[in-house]
């Protein structure tokens, strides 16, 4: 059988915890697997090399940064090779371009094109433990080395477990699985046995870290099972995958999960004119600005007469171009003044049985008033209910949230390792 495994940097942040993670693969393909291991960088070694190029130059070229980042998946690799090599196993580490991981050529944020998994194929024929580097590749057209953007690794892992036919993609972090919330906001956080791709899809995008939001887009598109678990335990972990509630005579859940984000920002649009085509010629400023945009409000200015104000968020990073470009086209489109906020928070709680639930609103936001969280927008979809609130109130909320809808275990959740960064 071809398995797939994924390890984070908390599961490998230093020398004994390589020696820990080769033993478990070699045990793996003692098993009789054939054994593809993606590998991150150490602890918070990307972090680490993003402040150091920061402070040789305040804007780096975003090609040389990509050649920079990619090091510290090179390293573990051949950090974890040879820790294989030792426990008497035979092991290659490849980088993402060895591995035949062909991306588009944006750097920073490229995606996979395509996987030509022909060298990893070999190797595992002849009998190897396949190390690849994980959260990059190589531009299709340029040839240089991408990176595919924050935690990444989770999507090369994914899309090698399709084009090599894997049975399983085992993706592996410091802690037992998905959880209810964070375990470390919330201790009594429960591990969720199975998820289906909808529900993980929306936590995923709406702030949980423990899958990056592409690797979960990919797994649904390739149907491909991922199993989420800790490095540091035997435990069983949680499977994301498809659920046929109906067929399994199961109950939908009513809430998987309560979900938070800071790395979002708000940014209010003043006094903009209450005229036709308004609100397309200043998201037309922003989406040219290449920002993505998160939810939107619009209301009557209480300011100025026969004019609205705009709120939108946005991730943190893009707020200075986002106000740039806006600021550029303030005199076109005739509004006032943009005013920008990076002290708030996201909080979503996210479940497909809220389909078929009347009340979830209002069990939500009854827990919020009782917790004194004030919000300041609200979005919803199907499946999903967010609201932006004070940063200080991040936790609060996800605690209030977490208790009103019966999610709190009587255990406490163990996080392993990782620093949460």
């Amino acid at each position: 059988m071809r398995v797939v495994q994924k390890f984070g940097g908390s599961s490998v942040a230093d020398a004994e915890s390589i020696k820990r993670v080769a033993r478990r693969i070699v045990a793996a393909q003692a098993d009789g697997n054939e054994v593809v291991v993606v590998i991150s960088a150490m602890g918070d070694t990307t972090d680490e090399l993003m402040d150091l190029a920061l402070q040789v130059s305040p804007q780096p070229r975003p090609r040389e940064l990509d050649m920079l980042l990619t090091a510290g998946e090179r390293m573990s690799a051949a950090l974890l090779a040879m820790a294989i090599n030792d426990l008497g196993a035979t092991a290659r580490s490849f980088t993402g371009s060895q591995a035949g991981v062909i991306t588009t050529g944006t750097h920073g944020n490229a995606r996979i094109i395509d996987i030509t998994p022909g060298r990893i194929v070999s190797a595992l024929a002849e009998g190897d433990v396949v190390i690849v580097a994980g959260f990059q590749g190589v531009s299709q057209t340029s040839k240089d080395v991408t990176t595919l953007g924050r935690g990444a690794s989770d999507t090369t892992a994914v899309a090698l477990a399709a084009a090599l036919d894997a049975e399983y993609c085992e993706i592996y972090s410091d802690v037992d699985g998905v959880f209810t919330a964070d375990p470390r906001i919330v201790p009594g956080a429960r591990q969720i046995p199975q998820i289906g791709y909808e529900d993980m899809l929306e936590l995923a995008a709406n702030g949980a870290k423990i899958l990056h939001l592409r690797c979960v887009e990919y797994a649904r598109r390739e149907h491909v099972p991922v199993h989420v678990r800790s490095s540091f335990s035997d435990k069983p972990g949680t499977w994301v995958k498809d659920i046929d509630y109906e067929e399994g005579g199961m109950e939908q859940p009513l809430i998987e999960g309560i979900a938070h984000d800071r790395s979002e920002a708000k940014i209010t649009i003043v006094g903009v004119p209450d005229r036709v085509g308004e609100a397309a010629d200043i998201f037309s400023v922003v989406a040219d600005a290449d920002v993505n945009i998160d939810m939107i409000v619009q209301n009557v200015s209480r300011e100025h007469e026969e004019a609205t104000d705009i709120s939108f968020t946005l991730a943190q990073a893009d707020g200075p171009k986002a106000i740039a470009a806006l600021q550029a086209a303030r005199e076109r489109i005739g509004f006032v003044d943009v005013i920008f906020d990076d002290q708030v928070g996201k909080v979503s709680v996210v479940g497909v049985g809220m389909r078929s639930h009347p009340g979830v609103t209002a069990r939500f936001f009854r827990a919020l008033a009782a917790a004194d969280v004030n919000i300041g927008m609200i979005s919803t979809s199907e499946i999903r209910i967010s609201v932006v609130v004070d940063i200080d109130d991040v936790d609060k909320a996800v605690r209030a949230g977490h208790t009103a809808f019966g999610l709190d275990a009587d255990g406490e959740a163990i996080v392993y390792g990782g620093t949460g960064r």
